[in-house]
């Protein structure tokens, strides 16, 4: 049980909580690369490990602090060949979900490709097998059920973008609520890195 069950964190699903096999599951990539690729989850994991304190924060008024286990996304990039021009990656959940969120905005350290909790697997309620964790972006941008990455050299809408969320996903000022200590704290804007 991961520390997002322990603290109840809230779960979102737009169309549901999928069953995914991991044994024959499969991340592709394509779009403005090289060479089209496939990873299973064995290849994600294989790549170099990575375990990052960040927040997700949510439009709808919380923010929770995890361990995240996985692999950054500045070491998988490193795996693909893009063309000239890619600038932006459009991520598909199993469900149909999609976002597309800027290369440059995906350079930040701390963004990274989950599958795992503070040594604790990924909860499909939370995403898993694996989900992207972007805490210098509202959470609606962090896919959950991640099955494709498509490069592009444009921003598109996508689930939550299309039905009136910004397309930057840029956090904003106001208030959050705070899963860890169950208060609610001010937020400056952008990503939170103080509490």
């Amino acid at each position: 049980m991961s520390i997002l069950t322990q603290l109840k964190c809230p779960v979102f699903k737009a169309e549901g909580i999928p069953k995914i096999d991991e044994s024959s599951y499969i991340l592709r990539v394509d779009g403005l690369v090289e060479a089209e690729e496939e990873f299973s989850l064995d290849d994600i994991k294989s790549l170099p490990f990575s375990q990052i304190s960040s927040r997700l924060t949510s439009v709808s008024g919380w923010s929770v602090r995890a361990d995240w286990d996985g692999v950054t996304w500045n070491d998988f990039i490193k795996e693909i060949q893009l063309k000239e021009g890619a600038n932006h990656a459009t991520f598909y959940s199993h469900g149909g979900y999609t976002t597309t969120v800027s290369l440059q905005d995906l350079s930040n350290p701390r963004v990274m490709l989950v599958y795992g909790v503070a040594g604790e697997p990924l909860e499909a309620e939370y995403g898993g097998p694996l989900r992207t964790v972007i805490p210098n972006l509202w959470g609606y941008k962090s896919c959950k059920w991640l099955v494709r990455i498509e490069f592009c050299d444009v921003m598109r809408g996508g689930y939550w973008e299309d039905r009136g969320y910004t397309r930057s996903g840029v956090i904003e000022p106001g208030a959050t609520f705070d899963v860890n200590t169950r208060t609610k704290r001010q937020i400056t804007g952008g990503e939170i890195t103080e509490f």
